[in-house]
């Protein structure tokens, strides 16, 4: 039996069906221009080892794409644990969170790793590309899996297999080596040519290129700050026995859960109270608190909470809102496709901003200004405010840390906060929970809530709003004073509840049904929590409804 299969020249050729993908693009013009990693059948992205049962159209997907780049990221970091594997078969290697264009490894209960440890690492993974060894998918039966894993002593990853009843489960191989497949690998080890290995106590990075220039490693950028929030994160998980997505099913199959959900929610107000009181202690210098972080970090609910804070310890928090400072729309700049750049700083009247905040601090009247989103303008009334006794200014939005939101605020008089939502789980011991992808549920979530958005529409816009945190919010989170991990451990449990059926609405016609598709796949391992064990006042109900807060 014959499949049609149609190429992006508009050819269409017959192949039998179980044919490799490999084996039908290795004559094709098309495939050749550049380093193939993947291809995409059908607006699915796939192995090139993958085999063709039905009729379908091919495109490349290819090193120096973005696309590509995850796949070579992931592929590095199964490069590593083979070598991992080898050369160290009695340490348990576990991956962390990103960091400066890399991956935070550590080997549990093992200390960091000695420079002569992380030589012969870097050593083994050249040795193993110029090998050019074929990275297969295969599946195998549930049976074949938990054994193999079990035999591997990879337990994380047998538990996260114990909640799942899939009789074929896929992986790939490499020589003797097999692992979960969470997403497409590239077909060769020779392919991984560009990495780094940089120390990195307690553990090391694993370092890979800029996804438009893979050809190179970019200079390492740290963050000092986020990584200290993650590690505090990650101890408190370990003291929970919460480390992955398993073990996290398994409390919410033992009837558990809702005790947990309690902790994490205790643990954000602690957190929260304590930023409070470190603002307090300076009570005398701090006249202005700006709050920033990237796109469905949890900022509107976390000022709203240290409000909350901030009260009990005697202060009156003014909250002032940056979108009633948005320029008319003629003043608005535009970016490089010639569209209007809301995220722009210069979308943002600075001059009467900082006027207004230089009279409130000197005790004056000021008329704040509203705008109105549907004209463009701002409206012909405004709100008076004056400063009540033990006042203090707070502002949040996407540009709060870049002092050139504030030139004329004397540095000492600020106070800078960064929200971010770092995860702390993993998929298992090798296969991390990306904090990207928490925010994007988020938003599915809430775009659809709130905002009449379709999944369809929300992934469209989401490359764009990634584009827009490079330029204003990524660059200055080290310069904040404090810092605030918005995640909360079993959101993603609950977030599956209401993302599934709005990502099965992206059809395979859709360039993002790729994107759906991969989320649906990740969501698939967990345990579903129910929505209305979330208490009202978390920060999870800014995406999910009914927050007892009013937005």
């Amino acid at each position: 039996m014959n499949i049609t299969v149609c190429f992006p020249d508009g050819e269409s050729r017959a192949f039998p069906v179980g044919k490799r993908v490999e084996e039908i693009v290795a004559d094709e013009a098309a495939f050749q221009l550049r380093p193939l990693v993947a291809i995409r059948v059908n607006n699915e992205i796939t192995s090139l080892s993958y085999r063709l049962d039905t009729n379908c159209r091919l495109d490349p997907v290819a090193l120096d794409s973005r696309d590509g780049a995850i796949i070579y990221r992931r592929s590095l970091c199964y490069l590593l644990t083979i070598a991992a594997r080898r050369l160290f078969p009695d340490r348990r290697l576990i991956i962390g969170h990103s960091l400066g264009r890399g991956y935070f490894y550590r080997f549990e209960n093992s200390g960091s790793p000695s420079a002569g440890d992380i030589q012969r690492l870097h050593k083994l993974m050249q040795e193993i590309i110029a090998a050019d060894l074929p990275i297969r998918r295969l599946v195998i039966s549930y049976e074949e899996a938990v054994a193999y894993f079990e035999e591997n002593r990879q337990y994380d990853t047998v538990l996260l297999l114990k909640t799942r009843n899939d009789p074929k489960i896929p992986v790939y191989a490499c020589e003797e080596y097999a692992d979960l497949a969470h997403g497409p690998l590239v077909p060769r080890t020779g392919l991984l040519r560009v990495f780094e290995i940089k120390p990195y106590p307690p553990g090391f990075l694993l370092r890979y290129p800029p996804w438009d220039k893979p050809e190179s490693m970019a200079p390492f950028e740290d963050n000092a700050n986020l990584f200290a929030i993650y590690q505090e994160y990650k101890n408190w998980g370990k003291i929970l026995n919460i480390t992955g997505v398993g073990s996290l099913n398994k409390l919410t199959n033992q009837g558990e859960v809702r005790e947990f959900i309690q902790i994490a929610e205790a643990l954000h107000d602690k957190k929260i109270a304590r930023i409070a009181d470190k603002i307090s202690e300076q009570r005398e210098r701090i006249k202005v608190v700006l709050i920033a972080g990237p796109s469905s970090s949890g900022k509107t609910t976390f000022t709203k909470k240290l409000g909350i804070q901030l009260r009990v310890l005697g202060r009156n928090p003014v909250m002032i809102s940056m979108d009633n400072y948005f320029l008319p729309r003629e003043e608005t700049p535009r970016d490089e496709d010639g569209k209007l750049d809301f995220e722009a700083l210069e979308a943002i009247d600075i001059r009467l901003l900082n006027d207004h905040l230089l009279r409130l601090m000197d005790g004056e009247e000021v008329m704040i200004p509203r705008f109105d989103f549907h004209k463009g303008e701002r409206k012909k009334e405004g709100s008076p405010l004056r400063l009540p006794r033990r006042a203090l200014l707070v502002l949040e939005g996407i540009h709060g840390l870049n002092d050139r939101l504030t030139p004329r605020i004397d540095q000492a008089l600020k106070y800078k906060i960064y929200v971010s939502a770092l995860t702390q789980l993993n998929l298992d011991d090798h296969n991390r929970i990306s904090t990207t992808d928490n925010r994007l549920l988020r938003r599915v979530v809430r775009d659809h809530q709130f905002r009449g958005h379709s999944a369809q529409d929300t992934l469209t816009m989401w490359q764009s709003v990634q584009n827009g945190e490079k330029r204003n919010i990524f660059p200055f989170q080290d310069s904040a004073d404090s810092a605030f991990n918005s995640a909360l451990d079993y959101e993603l449990a609950v977030l599956k509840v209401l993302a599934e059926p709005l990502l099965k609405t992206v059809k395979p016609s859709s360039d993002n049904f790729h994107e759906a598709r991969r989320l649906l796949r990740f969501l698939a391992n967990f345990v579903p929590v129910p929505p209305g064990w979330v208490p009202y006042y978390s920060i999870l109900r800014e995406f999910i409804g009914e927050s007892g807060f009013k937005y």
